[in-house]
């Protein structure tokens, strides 16, 4: 056994205890958290601006820190960047991750001194959880790819500032660095495809045992990969046993990535964003992630239906209910308070916190008044493609307002590994797995309102076309699952298949 592996388990063993004791108290310290975060930033400008020093509960945060999204979060941001200090946490970040919105253009998310060991520690958390729990620590001797953004940084306001996985990447403990692929070089390649071709190149002889990133690309790795070699990934890495994977829902993408592999690897999720790592996989035994409860962050759950309402309810982790779908608050040692990150989640457990991502608070359809959510698709198409035997490689959805007295629809972009044998049989399971999932949808169609979605197939590697049309393919970027406009449907039209 190599030495890595060896030095690995007592390690493991260690975190992983540390780990159970935070989930059964996970509620104190969320409280803890909480009153430190007030104390530590008692001296900020936005402290002072919203009364910090008569904070003494969660009501009264409430009444004195409504919740903000990043446009209102940007003056602050804007003072950070001119050199002030003070203004959301003690002194300055010491980066920015910088990532794009959807209203905001360029978001510059905080991340501070206090902050940076929750991104960091909670990645190795994972993976020790997991040698700890099933014995599997040979892959630490190996190699290990993650597939991330460039490491290389701008400075604004004098503030190193990149993409997360890129600043996380300058913080890999130096005895995983031999480990570590792609090379230095490679990873700062901005052209996904060119960046991808050396990525091939550095790693399609070596032992890998480890592969990491968000699923789309890890697919298209994978696609690579077999072009070049002819074989299946498990095969052509014989000691590969653990893929870790995060960013959007892994269930539409997992067919088909095993499929790729060929056998069995172990899985783990993550929950990482730019503003806080919120939840890792901490048992290959229970569905669901460990909310990441003592890492410096305070979490607050919104009713998801209620996130746009003037005063929405606030719920702390005591208070949170199984099976209910709640918007993603947080106040963090990064100095973001009451901050909107987009995400929903929903609790599968309470003891211990175990929950899933559902989707984004702003990818929704209600053109109709029907409000469905990314949980409710994903669950739709998924049923129907297992019933029907059929591989989705990519879908979005858009709603389509008739205008010439017709009937509105929702339109679905689908990109089929292939095809079901009869595409109306295909649409009218998804119409009626929706219509069980969603009352007001269900009543829209049983009204004659709106009639029964239909899809557009489009053409393999389309959505890739499209993402690269945009700029935005590769590194952390995804493609929504829902819009609520015609924008993404629109530009689609042009890798809509002519045939099916």
């Amino acid at each position: 056994m190599k030495i890595k592996s060896l030095l690995a388990k007592p390690f493991a063993g260690y975190i992983a205890k540390q780990i159970k004791k935070d989930r059964e108290s996970a509620v104190a310290d969320q409280h803890d958290i909480f009153n430190s975060l007030l104390k530590t930033a008692a001296k900020t400008e936005f402290a002072k601006e919203h009364g910090f020093s008569d904070i003494k509960t969660h009501a009264d945060f409430v009444k004195q820190v409504p919740i903000r999204d990043y446009e209102a979060f940007k003056p602050y941001i804007e003072k950070i960047k001119q050199g002030k200090h003070n203004i959301l946490w003690k002194g300055q970040p010491i980066y920015f991750a910088k990532t794009s919105g959807t209203t905001s253009g360029v978001k510059y998310i905080p991340i501070t001194k206090d902050s940076i060991p929750n991104h960091i520690n909670t990645a190795r958390n994972a993976l020790l959880s997991y040698m700890a729990e099933t014995g599997n620590t040979k892959f630490a001797g190996g190699k290990l790819i993650f597939l991330s953004g460039s490491p290389e940084l701008e400075r604004v306001g004098g503030i190193p500032t990149g993409r997360l996985s890129g600043i996380v990447n300058h913080h890999v403990p130096r005895y995983l660095r031999a480990n570590q692929l792609p090379s230095y070089e490679t990873n700062c390649i901005e052209e996904w495809e060119t960046k991808l071709d050396k990525i091939i190149e550095e790693t399609i002889q070596q032992n890998m045992t480890l592969i990491s990133g968000i699923p789309p690309w890890m697919q298209m790795y994978f696609d690579r990969l077999m072009e070049k070699s002819g074989k299946k990934v498990g095969e052509l890495f014989p000691n590969f046993s653990v893929m870790v994977q995060g960013g959007v829902n892994f269930e539409p993408y997992k067919a088909k990535l095993y499929e790729s592999i060929g056998r069995h690897v172990d899985c783990i999720e993550l929950f990482p964003a730019s503003e806080g790592f919120l939840a890792f996989q901490d048992s290959q035994k229970a569905d669901g992630m460990m909310l990441n409860s003592n890492s410096g962050i305070f979490f607050e759950f919104v009713p998801a239906a209620e996130i746009y309402n003037q005063n929405p309810t606030r719920l702390t982790l005591k208070d949170v209910q199984v099976g209910e779908n709640y918007a993603l608050i947080i106040s963090s040692n990064a100095g973001l308070w009451a901050y909107n990150i987009g995400d929903t989640v929903k609790f599968l457990s309470t003891n211990p916190y175990r929950l899933v991502v559902t989707g984004r608070t702003k990818q929704y359809i209600s053109a109709f008044g029907e409000h469905v959510i990314v949980e409710e698709v994903e669950s739709a198409i998924l049923k129907a493609a297992a019933e029907e035997n059929v591989s989705i490689t990519e879908f979005t959805v858009a709603p389509l307002v008739a205008q010439d007295g017709g009937k509105s629809y929702h339109e679905w972009f689908v990109e089929f590994e292939n095809k079901p044998g009869d595409m109306a049989i295909f649409a009218q399971k998804i119409d009626n797995n929706l219509r069980g999932k969603n009352v007001y949808y269900d009543d829209l169609i049983g009204g004659n309102i709106l009639q029964q979605l239909k899809i557009r197939p489009v053409r393999k590697n389309g959505f890739i076309d499209y993402m690269k049309s945009i700029g935005k393919l590769g590194g952390q970027n995804k493609v929504p699952r829902l819009s609520n406009d015609r924008k993404i449907a629109d530009d689609l039209q042009k890798w809509v298949a002519n045939e099916f």
